[in-house]
């Protein structure tokens, strides 16, 4: 197990107990001191994780032992059958999509894969999909639509891949081509964050009738190296940046952008990936069970007022902008006309 820096009082405690286990001490002292550090191992995990910083929060989003969207399809999903080609330029390896079985209900489930080895990270572009990725998407999508198929994306990508060759072949269009036909495709959509959530990326494959975060995942606008490097001229304020985002599942779930966050086991997914699995198994089960109890037009119709409300205004304060910017031009007019009246009177006095 790899732990991360913030991680190290669990890392101290879980290596005193492995210590005591290899000892194999039957005696009430071993016995009762091995309950005293596992409680002591609970109580600083939940102490930990329940207080999570947004920068740690990322570092859990993207730790190498999180699952990814093969481990869901695996662990939640059954007859995963793959999908391939956007039937225009190839196959992208960063978004994998295919039918499946969710219990007794047939789905198209797709979803970002980043990969584990590094070969793998490199064949999937690190989880960053090309317009080939969002257009394979968006066809099996239309596929799932004919047959009457429930969707499910799960997201984890920093952003979408930003090469010469990706915006070559439309990379800004293909996604707003997405995140249009989803709006309006005639079938129940569930999309869930599973890790990270980075700008126009998500969104791809972001729109639907119920939008999910996991407990440790994020969904921002843009990765906090990316918010640094516009804002403060180095990625070196990513922490500083993360904390101004405000997208961890908290904040995300009071702004309305998500509907729900899915809690994650003591310590992260990446410590039990079937506990987490059954979670979201969970979810998506009761979710659809809601979900196809709708008629189509009705669906539609909330999925578009869903996008349409989303965010959080603060009228009032724009009004105080408002009457101050009024001020401000009264007053920049009675000095105008005072102006006036000097130049007026100061040319007739001079005639």
């Amino acid at each position: 197990m790899d732990y991360l820096a913030f991680e190290q009082p669990i890392a101290d405690l879980e290596a005193e107990i492995q210590r005591l286990e290899a000892e194999q001490d039957q005696s009430a002292d071993a016995v009762e001191r091995m309950r005293t550090l596992q409680r002591e191992l609970r109580d600083i995990s939940e102490e930990i994780y329940g207080n999570l910083t947004p920068w740690q929060t990322v570092q859990v989003a993207r730790h190498k032992d999180r699952p990814h969207t093969t481990d869901y399809l695996s662990l939640v999903f059954d007859e995963f059958v793959e999908l391939h080609g956007d039937k225009l330029f190839g196959d992208d390896r960063a978004i994998r999509v295919g039918f499946a079985n969710l219990e007794n209900n047939k789905v198209m489930v797709l979803g970002h894969q980043k990969g584990r080895t590094f070969q793998d990270r490199t064949e999937n572009f690190f989880g960053c999909a090309h317009p080939e990725g969002y257009r394979k998407a968006m066809s099996k999508m239309k596929l799932a639509a004919k047959f009457g198929l429930p969707v499910i994306c799960m997201i984890d990508t920093p952003g979408a891949y930003p090469g010469i060759g990706a915006e070559e072949r439309g990379q800004a269009q293909v996604i707003a081509e997405n995140m249009y036909e989803m709006s309006r495709l005639p079938t129940p959509i569930i999309c869930v964050v599973i890790g990270e959530g980075g700008s126009g990326g998500a969104l791809g494959i972001g729109v639907g009738d119920r939008v999910a975060v996991l407990e440790h995942a994020y969904y921002s606008v843009i990765s906090p190296e990316g918010c640094a490097g516009i804002l403060w001229k180095g990625a070196e304020h990513a922490e500083k940046a993360a904390t101004a985002l405000k997208f961890t599942a908290k904040n995300l779930l009071e702004f309305g952008v998500v509907d729900d966050v899915i809690e994650e086991p003591l310590g992260g997914a990446h410590r039990d990936h079937h506990s987490m699995a059954a979670r979201l198994r969970r979810y998506l089960k009761k979710t659809l069970g809601k979900l196809a109890k709708k008629p189509v037009d009705r669906l539609l119709q909330d999925r578009y007022d869903r996008f349409r409300k989303l965010g959080v205004f603060y009228e009032q304060a724009s009004q105080e902008v408002a009457e101050e910017v009024n001020k401000d031009a009264a007053e920049a007019v009675n000095e105008d006309a005072a102006e006036a009246v000097n130049d007026a009177a100061s040319d007739a006095a001079s005639s």
